[in-house]
C-alpha cells in the first residue's frame, strides 16, 4: 500500500536519529555492522519502535521529505577490543561456541581457534535488511482500477503454488518426465491463466507460495542446510529471473479479475534465502498499489483470517502436521476463537494428503513440477496438478478447481 506522507519535523527526527546511531558506531547504508550492531537505519528504526523489515522505507520516505540523506561521513567505527568476550568477537550472524588461544613463551597471541554457529534470527535480519537496500530503488507498480465485472465480495479465490521448484531439471529419458526452466514458467502460466478463469467472480484473491519455488538457493547445485546434490537447469540468476517474472504474472492477472489480492510466500527447506529476496522485491514493486499486499514476515508461519476462516501456511518441513493445529491455536488464539473454519495448507511432500482433526483440516498438495531423478528411484509416483480454492466469508470451502499438466501441451 502506499506509504503516507510525513511531516518535516517527523522527517528530521527521523534522520537525526540515524545520524546519532551513526556517532555511536553503528555503521551506514550499505556496511554490515560487526559484534552484533545493526545498520544505523536499522538500529533507528528499532529504537522508534518499528518492525525490522519496515527499516528501509521508514528512512527512505524522512529522506525525501526532506530532500537529503543522512550524513554518513557522521559514522565512528568502533576501537578494535583485543581478545574480547564471546559475546563481542563473534561475526555478525553467528553465536560464539567457544575460543583456544595458543600463547608463546613471552605471553604473545601465536594463534587462535574460534566456534561459532548460526544466529537464525540474526541472519534473517541481514538478509531483509540486504534485500531491502537492494530493492528500494525498483520502479514501483502504479495503482490500478479493479475489474468492472459484478464481484462476490463474500468470496475468496485461493490459488496455492506448491514446490514449483523454478531450476530442476529432469531428463524424461530416466524420470519419466521432461522439466527444465521453460517448461516450469510455462506450467505455472498456464495452469494460473486456466484458474483464474474457472473461479467465479471472487471480490478477493489469496496466492500462497507453499515454499521451494526456487530449486537452488544459490549458484550451488545443493540444498542449503543438508548440502544434498541436485539436478539443475540454468544459472542461479537466470531462475530467479523467471521466478520473479512469473509471481508478477500470477499478481497481474489475479489484479484483473479481483479487487484486492494478497500473496504469502513461504520459505522452503530449498529456498530459505531466494524467497526472503523475492518478497521484497514484490513488497517494493507494489508498494504504491493499494489492491495488492505482500506478506513480509519471514517466519516459517503465515496466516490470513477471512470472515469466518482462518488460513494458515506452512512449508512443511518443520512441524510434523498433527502439531499444527496447536502451532494455529497458540500463534492465533484470539482468530481462533472466532473461526468455525480453520485450515492448514501445506507442501513439501508432493501429494495429496488430507487430515482431520479437531478444529482444524490440515491439507498438503501435489505440484506441477516433474520428479527428478532422486525422486524416480525412490519410487514416488504422485500426480501433478494446481489447485483453486473457493471460500465463503460465512460457510468455508464451496469449491475448487484444478489443473494438471496434461491441459496444456508442455511435458
Amino acid at each position: 500500500m502506499a506509504t503516507p506522507p510525513i511531516s518535516e519535523d517527523e522527517a528530521r527526527e527521523r534522520i537525526e536519529l540515524v545520524e546519532q546511531c551513526l556517532r555511536e558506531g553503528h555503521p551506514p547504508k550499505g556496511q554490515i555492522g560487526k559484534s552484533g550492531r545493526r545498520g544505523s537505519i536499522g538500529e533507528a528504526n528499532f529504537r522508534a519502535g518499528r518492525p525490522a523489515g519496515s527499516a528501509y522505507n521508514w528512512y527512505r520516505s524522512a529522506a525525501r521529505t526532506l530532500g537529503r540523506e543522512a550524513d554518513w561521513s557522521l559514522y565512528l567505527k568502533p576501537e578494535p577490543e583485543g581478545r574480547g568476550s564471546f559475546d563481542t568477537d563473534s561475526p555478525d550472524g553467528f553465536h560464539m561456541r567457544g575460543r583456544s588461544t595458543l600463547y608463546n613463551s613471552k605471553g604473545d597471541v601465536v594463534a587462535e581457534w574460534v566456534k561459532t554457529s548460526r544466529d537464525q534470527e540474526r541472519q534473517e535480519v541481514m538478509i531483509r535488511e540486504a534485500a531491502q537496500a537492494m530493492t528500494e530503488d525498483l520502479p514501483r507498480a502504479k495503482p490500478t482500477k479493479g475489474p468492472s465485472t459484478i464481484e462476490n465480495h463474500d468470496l475468496l479465490a485461493c490459488y496455492n503454488v506448491s514446490d514449483h521448484h523454478f531450476g530442476m531439471l529432469s531428463w524424461g529419458e530416466e524420470t519419466g518426465e521432461d522439466y527444465d526452466l521453460d517448461i516450469a514458467e510455462k506450467l505455472l502460466v498456464g495452469a494460473f491463466d486456466h484458474l483464474v478463469k474457472a473461479v467465479p467472480p471472487c471480490g478477493q484473491a489469496l496466492i500462497t507460495i507453499f515454499g521451494d519455488l526456487f530449486h537452488t538457493d544459490s549458484y550451488r547445485s545443493e540444498t542449503p542446510d543438508n548440502k544434498n546434490q541436485l539436478d539443475s537447469d540454468g544459472r542461479y540468476p537466470k531462475l530467479v529471473r523467471v521466478a520473479v517474472r512469473c509471481t508478477r504474472y500470477l499478481v497481474a492477472e489475479a489484479k484483473k479479475r479481483h479487487s484486492d489480492v494478497r500473496v504469502i510466500l513461504s520459505r522452503g527447506n530449498h529456498d530459505p534465502t531466494s524467497i526472503i529476496f523475492l518478497m521484497e522485491a514484490l513488497s517494493n514493486i507494489y508498494e504504491h498499489e493499494p489492491r495488492v499486499t505482500i506478506d513480509t514476515s519471514p517466519g516459517k508461519f503465515h496466516y490470513h483470517r477471512f470472515g469466518n476462516n482462518m488460513i494458515g501456511v506452512h512449508h512443511g518441513d518443520t512441524v510434523k502436521g498433527k502439531d499444527l493445529p496447536l502451532v494455529m491455536a497458540h500463534d492465533k488464539a484470539e482468530d481462533w476463537g472466532q473461526t468455525e473454519h480453520r485450515f492448514w495448507w501445506t507442501g513439501h511432500v508432493h501429494h495429496d494428503a488430507t487430515q482431520e482433526y479437531p478444529g482444524v483440516m490440515v491439507e498438503s498438495f501435489r505440484v506441477l513440477a516433474a520428479k527428478d531423478a532422486w525422486h524416480t528411484e525412490k519410487g514416488y509416483r504422485s500426480a501433478r496438478d494446481m489447485k483453486a480454492i473457493i471460500l465463503h466469508r460465512e460457510h468455508g470451502e464451496v469449491g475448487r478447481h484444478i489443473f494438471n499438466p496434461a491441459m496444456l501441451d508442455v511435458a
